[in-house]
């Protein structure tokens, strides 16, 4: 059966591996939502080897083969990243997937951790020395020691979380943050989505993205866990530009009256500085 697409089709995709690809998302997506903690452990644990075992045409797969996207995303992460660092900084991104953009950060920094919930690394791809891979569960990080990292950063990571579990990412990241340290993230804003496979055949995610967010939800979050500054930045491809915040929580207020075509202009995603 075939159903209607709200957008067209990305070019190198037929229609038949774009609904594959929701329909094997959705699925695990679904037992996420309905798993209690201690499940949704294992779920976290093969989740992405399942994904990718059944969507072998998943961008993420076939952006290894291509250098340009690669340099790409790493030149638009690093402009959200690069005002934090310096040579003595210890760096550790959560959820770095095939840690190239980790790589590309090595060599800017004193040391650099890769915390995922699985090795998605691609066997061809070298580390450098001063690189770590730590897996773990998604809750328990006692192999990480409390205040021992400067800078913390996701992309695009956030919005995979059940919502119960995003607040104790937020509190783990505080935990692992020395004094003044900073966790830097970008992730999908909810008013411009949905943002996963599903915005071909929904209104709203259906995917791995199990909760989209606003900048007020997650202001209201992380001082709740402790932080105790919220640095908000209008992001799109390189161009990263401090605002204050009230700039996007009008926005967000003004959004039932806005057309979408407009907000999206106002604010293209979700991109902040948390401050322990």
């Amino acid at each position: 059966m075939t159903h209607k697409l709200r957008r067209p089709l990305p070019p190198n995709r037929t229609y038949e591996q774009v609904r594959n690809h929701y329909e094997v998302e959705k699925s695990l997506a679904d037992r996420l939502k309905k798993a209690d903690r201690e499940e949704r452990k294992g779920i976290y644990a093969t989740m992405y080897d399942e994904l990718f075992l059944k969507v072998p045409d998943h961008p993420r797969l076939t952006r290894r083969a291509d250098e340009s996207l690669t340099t790409r995303a790493n030149r638009e992460k690093y402009s959200v990243v690069r005002r934090q660092l310096g040579r003595d900084t210890v760096f550790a991104e959560f959820a770095p997937g095939d840690c190239r953009f980790s790589f590309h950060v090595a060599p800017h920094v004193k040391e650099v951790y890769g915390i995922d919930i699985s090795d998605q690394r691609n066997p061809a791809d070298k580390a450098p020395a001063n690189f770590r891979l730590i897996v773990y569960d998604g809750y328990d990080l006692s192999e990480m020691p409390d205040s021992s990292i400067d800078v913390v950063f996701s992309d695009q990571l956030i919005e995979h979380f059940h919502p119960a579990d995003t607040r104790l990412h937020f509190q783990l990241a505080h935990r692992i943050l020395k004094p003044s340290g900073k966790y830097v993230f970008r992730t999908p804003h909810l008013y411009n989505g949905p943002h996963d496979i599903s915005v071909y055949f929904a209104d709203e995610p259906q995917g791995f993205h199990l909760k989209e967010w606003t900048y007020r939800e997650l202001r209201k979050l992380v001082r709740e866990v402790g932080f105790s500054g919220f640095q908000s930045y209008w992001n799109a491809s390189t161009w990263n530009v401090r605002l204050p915040y009230v700039y996007f929580a009008l926005c967000e207020r003004m959004r039932g009256v806005m057309p979408r075509k407009l907000f999206r202009m106002f604010i293209k995603t979700v991109c902040a500085v948390a401050v322990k």
